[in-house]
């Protein structure tokens, strides 16, 4: 670490140095056991350095060409994103969508990176945008490496049936789907194009030969998925739904939110009675008959096995699974990125305050202290050990000085831009006003990568194309006019003065628990994203306390002074809040997914039956739980609570009730 950021202090603080001047004041090359090692090490440095974005240009003497002088190009020092400070703040938002310690080199790269830029985020807009969260998987980097240089990848895959194996494969495309990531492209052993789910990789994936395997044109993982619930069998399916509920139906046909009957688009016949499960406790099927009478015997066959005593002893003689550890280790480019950005951020400003500058990066204020140490011992070498860089963070104050070789702007790679891509992507839902400039700092960042893979191999794919699959979900969610008003309502309230009648809203909400809608007078304080959905941090006066809610579940915007009120007793159960204790579950390969989505704090395996898995959640949210054991049509049952499983029968025989009758 030390000696990269020698190597590019010495070069920065000069017009050029040759090699050999350069091989003499490097200790680290100076001190190699031949001239062979110190190659070796200078030429894994220069790569390191180019990886940063800085402009590293070596070039051959005029008069002797056995002379090669090297130059960071201050021409092209600023050949960076040009961001309005609008556009730079939803950039430092997405950056923070990402957990960087678990993401890996990528995530953790752009943040420190934004920070190089020198521009000084809108505090007002920051706060009103989501704080976002994307799937952060260490192997995520590797994968989209792999795309950006058109490389296959081996990793261990554990798929819907069976024990991890490994997978040799040549991703053609890296995106989200639903708030989850995917690997679509050629699996080399069995031939053929497939898709993983990158939560079930069991192993760092390791870079193999080069691609060969002819590529699509444009991949579109979200056509991908939805060919995988395609049928011939395809209807516009006529729904009856209870007021204000069933809302993704309902926004997906297009109607009112009180509207008793409509029609779904035409879609393929699984994929509509995944859709329709889902909602199965809100929503009748009328027509077709035939789909009709499938949704009574899926639902019937659910209420049937949770009737049955539980097999309670599978769970006795289960096998737990280890859980993989994939370590994200860092890398030097990580750390370098990180002390050249804590550099240039604090020469920009002057001095900083330590506790602000730590939190800027994302580290402790304790790792940044470790950094600034780092620093202090390096500098132009070629100046002799006067000329290092002076650090100071005395009295909670930082300040750096003789560094200006630091001072400049790293500019982002293919894979770091298609990082940000996905943080936007997750900030996107709750954007409101803000989407404008979320859409124009996503034009820039593709125009940037554009133009880097313009230079790069014809053969190798642009990081437009390995982000074309980000945006597919969101653009889904954005679904009507409400969604927008109820947006630029709650970000107005974020910006009125606390006590004023402007700060505050009144709302209908249609909650995911329980029949009917309650009406409550909120503060709103901060918009929260989770995957593909976003919500709202508020205090409300109904419940006398904060609360979150569902942004697409506020179904209407009242006049202030509507008063206040609960849902009147329906004939559904109330599923409020969560379930006590744990919750076991035993999950077929069409169900794993609910493993993955509530975070399972345990799975086994099942003795002699190597396509199920068993998983234990701690005390999971009960209406979504619900929701999805019905969606899974038959492939999840929940073995404990009992409770537990008379609520899944009760819902599921309301069901059979709704279409039989």
């Amino acid at each position: 670490m030390e000696r990269l950021l020698n190597v590019i202090m010495t070069i920065g603080s000069r017009r050029r140095i040759d090699r050999a001047k350069l091989f003499a004041v490097i200790p680290d090359y100076a001190a190699a056991v031949s001239d062979q090692a110190a190659e070796r090490m200078f030429e894994r440095d220069k790569a390191a350095i180019l990886a940063l974005g800085l402009p590293l240009v070596s070039e051959r003497d005029v008069l002797d060409e056995n002379t090669v002088r090297y130059r960071i190009d201050t021409a092209r020092s600023g050949a960076v994103l040009d961001l309005t400070t609008e556009e730079y703040t939803v950039l430092l938002a997405a950056s923070r969508a990402w957990d960087a310690t678990a993401a890996g080199g990528a995530a953790r790269r752009v943040r420190a990176k934004l920070l190089s830029l020198g521009h000084d985020a809108d505090p007002d807009l920051l706060r009103r945008t989501p704080r976002g969260a994307v799937e952060s998987l260490p192997v995520l980097t590797p994968l989209l490496e792999a795309v950006v240089a058109g490389r296959s990848v081996r990793f261990d895959y554990r798929a819907a049936q069976g024990a991890p194996a490994e997978r040799r494969v040549e991703p053609w495309v890296v995106g989200v789907h639903d708030g989850h990531w995917y690997v679509h492209g050629w699996d080399l052993d069995r031939s053929a194009a497939r898709v993983f789910r990158a939560s079930r990789i069991e192993s760092f994936p390791v870079e193999g030969p080069a691609a060969t395997a002819p590529r699509p044109e444009s991949p579109d993982l979200e056509d991908v998925l939805s060919r995988m619930l395609d049928s011939d069998d395809r209807a516009e399916a006529l729904v009856r739904a209870a007021p204000y509920k069933a809302l993704a139906l309902r926004d997906r046909a297009g109607v009112a939110l009180d509207q008793e009957t409509f029609r779904l688009p035409v879609l393929p016949r699984p994929a509509a009675r995944r859709l329709l499960l889902a909602e199965a406790r809100w929503v009748e099927l009328v027509e077709p008959a035939a789909w009709r009478a499938e949704m009574a015997e899926v639902l019937g066959a659910i209420a049937g096995t949770h009737e049955a005593p539980a097999d309670l002893a599978v769970l006795e003689t289960a096998v737990p699974r280890t859980a993989p550890r994939i370590r994200a280790s860092s890398q030097s480019g990580d750390h370098l990125s990180r002390l050249i950005s804590a550099a240039s951020y604090v020469m920009t400003r002057g001095e900083v305050a330590l506790d602000e500058l730590a939190a800027a990066l994302g580290i402790t204020e304790k790792q940044l202290v470790l950094d600034l140490q780092v620093l202090f011992v390096c500098g132009d070498m070629g100046a002799g050990w006067e000329d290092l860089i002076e650090a100071e963070w005395e009295h909670g104050t930082v300040r750096v000085r003789n560094a200006e070789p630091l001072r400049r702007a790293l500019s982002l790679s293919a894979v770091e831009s298609t990082a940000l891509l996905a943080g936007l992507a997750a900030l996107e839902p709750g954007g409101g006003q803000a989407a404008e400039v979320v859409e124009s700092a996503r034009a820039k960042l593709l125009a940037a990568v554009s133009g880097e893979a313009a230079e790069a191999p014809a053969a190798v794919p642009s990081a437009a194309e390995v982000s074309q699959a980000l945006t597919a979900d969101e653009r889904a969610a954005r679904t009507a006019d409400r969604a927008e008003s109820v947006l630029e309502a709650v970000h107005a309230a974020l910006r009125a003065e606390e006590g004023t009648p402007e700060a505050s809203l009144t709302i209908r909400y249609s909650s995911a628990d329980r029949e009917g809608t309650s009406v409550r007078t909120l503060r709103p304080l901060r918009i929260e994203s989770d995957g593909a959905r976003s919500y709202l941090l508020a205090r409300c006066e109904l419940a006398e306390g904060e609360r979150r809610f569902r942004l697409d579940r506020i179904v209407e915007l009242l006049p202030a002074g509507t008063p206040m009120s609960r849902p009147a007793p329906g004939t559904s159960p109330a599923l409020a809040g969560r379930a006590e204790g744990e919750v076991w579950l035993r999950l077929g390969p069409a169900g794993h997914w609910i493993a993955e989505s509530f975070a399972a704090a345990e799975v086994r395996d099942p003795a002699g039956d190597s396509a199920a898995s068993l998983a234990r959640l701690d005390s999971p949210v009960l209406a979504p739980l619900v929701d999805a054991v019905l969606e899974s049509a038959g492939a999840a049952e929940v073995l404990s609570p009992a409770s537990l499983r008379d609520t899944i029968v009760t819902a599921a025989r309301a069901g059979v009730a709704r279409h039989t009758q």
